[in-house]
């Protein structure tokens, strides 16, 4: 696709490319960044102002410059997309393979732990829950119940890291293997475990908790500490607790300390 080609042209190919099911909306320039960082396919990448995203990436992150400049072709956002992202870019990206994902999530030993969602409701906390997940190097982060968990509104609060982790719903059969620990108020304080490296690390929906049938399949029951009196914690919140606790990639093997 050639920089010169017609607003309204690359417009047709974004609403075709919109509707086939197998690719995702990357909102914004660090969901396109951390995308091609972790090997995504993309498709069509659109910006009102070509040049400002370059400059972006030239400045925050030079690894995928190249990769941006190639890609990125001039359009009208607001007539293709009910929400502009402030940083004025949007990109479509094949969606990983489903099976190739499940059976990573399956393979055993694992080196880190799978976080389970268990029916959350709120897009944007399973979205930050994907940023932690790849951010601490777990394995995946599998969702069970009606939520998309590639919804765009949560690949969006992801900030593209669903490429640089596992995501997947599944049902309560289909989980992965390795001992599943539930985070409960009846169960032992956290501080007191060592949680393994192929432990599945199980969190209620924020306003319900663990159902039922996930408690009385778990393992093991945690508890987070908390003074009396507080309700709970934030969904995202509680997750990052458990992985810190659990550890995180080891050292030397950080990406470094970006903040958005």
């Amino acid at each position: 696709m050639s920089e010169d080609q017609g607003s309204g042209e690359i417009a047709r190919d974004w609403q075709e490319a919109s509707g086939l099911g197998d690719l995702v909306l990357l909102d914004g320039f660090h969901a396109l960044k951390h995308a091609l960082r972790f090997g995504a396919e993309v498709r069509l990448a659109v910006a009102d102002d070509p040049g400002a995203v370059r400059a972006l990436a030239r400045a925050l992150a030079p690894d995928v410059e190249a990769d941006v400049a190639r890609l990125v072709r001039p359009a009208v956002l607001k007539e293709l997309l009910s929400r502009v992202h402030p940083t004025g870019v949007a990109a479509l990206a094949v969606r990983p393979d489903r099976a190739a994902g499940i059976a990573g999530l399956g393979r055993m030993p694992r080196p880190a732990p799978v976080v389970v969602l268990d029916n959350p409701r709120n897009l944007g906390n399973v979205g930050a829950v994907v940023r932690l997940a790849a951010g601490f190097g777990a394995t995946g982060v599998v969702t069970r119940g009606d939520l998309d968990p590639w919804h765009p509104n949560v690949v969006r609060a992801g900030a593209g890291l669903h490429y640089a982790t596992t995501v997947e719903r599944l049902a309560l059969e289909e989980l992965p293997p390795g001992p599943l620990y539930a985070l409960d108020p009846e169960g032992a304080d956290i501080r007191g475990l060592t949680l393994p490296d192929d432990a599945l690390l199980a969190f209620g929906s924020e306003r319900h908790g663990i159902s039922p049938e996930l408690r009385a399949r778990a393992d093991h029951l945690v508890s987070l500490p908390m003074r009396p009196q507080v309700s709970s914690y934030n969904l995202a919140t509680s997750v990052a607790m458990t992985l810190f606790h659990w550890g995180g990639p080891p050292p030397g093997q950080e990406h470094g300390g970006e903040n958005a």
